[in-house]
């Protein structure tokens, strides 16, 4: 049997997918302040913003912790791999 080598390129330095999570977070604050209810809007406006601003965040998160998962488990592969 052959025995094939193959490289996975790594990502170093600068995670991409993080920064752009956190910039969305940002935006989101940003359209959060510009959406802010005026006195004269109905109260349910309040609760409603603060609720989407909590359930995009909370999502952008899960998203992320998703992606540090599958990197971990793309380097064990990796490492697996490698001892073989």
């Amino acid at each position: 049997m052959r025995q094939q080598t193959f490289t996975i390129p790594a990502v170093s330095g600068l995670d991409w997918k993080g920064l752009g999570y956190l910039i969305s977070i940002a935006s989101v604050f940003f359209l959060g302040a510009i959406a802010w209810p005026k006195p004269d809007d109905p109260r349910w406006h309040l609760p409603a913003l603060i609720l989407g601003v909590a359930t995009s965040i909370i999502g952008m998160g899960f998203r992320y912790k998703a992606h540090l998962r599958e990197q971990r488990e793309i380097r064990k592969a990796q490492a697996e791999a490698e001892r073989r």
